[in-house]
């Protein structure tokens, strides 16, 4: 799938995690890592086998050096990220739990919020099969905002992932008109719960009528599709899950590329899964992708096989 070319636009984060176990607060020991939901889905991209872009800014610090290395080191094309020589890169800490993890922002004045429509003009378009963004863009400044609604201008394909964060203060009416803006849309029952008092994927459809499909996540128990006038559910895999935070960006990578695949719809949704079940084994936004040969075993299995997995650490299967 390398011909095929995701471009991924929003800002990343440098990303301190407890690197010892006990309780938080006793924590001494903290890890440096990255996180930013359109970053980790371009990681993911890339192991997959698909050339994906990173575009976003970055402060001129030692933090920003090393987010964009990091974003790097996936595969990932960074040569378009701009680097602020005033702004500072956005921060994040993550209280990591497998039941749900705190995480504390530190992002106001980044180099990213101050992003704008002008950086579509800068970016080579030709070769794209798909641009990826979330909702997150749209709560960092008017100018990200703006950024985003000509993004789902653009004559190429987009995805979006609703991505609610409460603490950004994102307006539900926004977020229902970029989501219905774009041609394939990600997001979980529970935000769309929180954000628009709707959690059944007929009543979510009836919000966001005009993509061509919606992907709606129901946490542990799997994902239905929604396209053509059809509903596709597949049940998510059994995981003994380290934390949660970035498995929908994980499970958004996993069903774009079976999707510029050409995958049926079961078999997307069962890609996003098992790219997921990677991310939810480690305390890190995006960890290590399940192996080859359990992926290649699980991906058209059976549906009593699929149920029966279990992903334990290590990328262990066990029925």
């Amino acid at each position: 799938m390398q011909d095929r070319e995701v471009l991924c636009l929003g800002e990343s984060m440098a990303l301190f995690v407890p690197a010892e176990t006990g309780p938080v607060h006793e924590a001494r020991r903290w890890a440096l890592s990255v996180g930013g939901a359109e970053s980790n889905v371009a990681c993911h991209l890339a192991r997959l086998g698909l050339r994906s872009r990173w575009v976003s800014a970055l402060g001129q610090d030692a933090l920003g050096l090393r987010v964009r290395a990091a974003v790097a080191e996936s595969g990932v094309d960074v040569s378009e990220v701009r680097i602020d020589p005033a702004r500072p890169t956005g921060l994040y800490v993550k209280e990591a739990d497998a039941s749900g993890s705190p995480v504390r922002y530190y992002r106001a004045g980044s180099a990213a919020s101050a992003l704008g429509p002008g950086l579509l003009e800068e970016l080579d378009l030709s070769r794209v099969d798909l641009v990826h963004v979330s909702g997150i863009t749209a709560a960092l400044s008017a100018s990200c905002l703006d950024l985003l609604r000509a993004v789902l201008a653009l004559p190429v394909p987009v995805s979006f992932d609703l991505n609610w964060r409460p603490a950004l203060g994102q307006d539900p009416v926004v977020l229902r008109e970029l989501a219905n803006a774009a041609d394939l849309v990600f997001l979980g029952d529970d935000e769309s719960a929180a954000v628009w008092g709707v959690a059944e994927p007929p009543a979510i459809r009836e919000l966001l009528p005009d993509p061509a499909a919606v992907v709606v996540k129901h946490g542990a128990r799997g994902a239905t599709l929604l396209a053509g006038g059809d509903q596709v559910f597949e049940p998510a895999l059994r995981v003994d899950v380290v934390e949660p935070v970035g498995a929908g960006d994980a499970f958004a990578a996993g069903f774009i590329a079976g999707t510029l695949a050409g995958d049926p719809p079961a078999r997307r949704l069962r890609r996003g899964h098992l790219v997921a079940a990677g991310a939810l084994l480690t305390a890190e936004d995006i960890g290590e992708p399940l192996p080859g040969h359990v992926v290649d075993e699980l991906l058209d299995a059976a549906p009593a096989v699929w149920a029966d997995a279990w992903i334990r650490g290590g990328g262990v299967v066990m029925s």
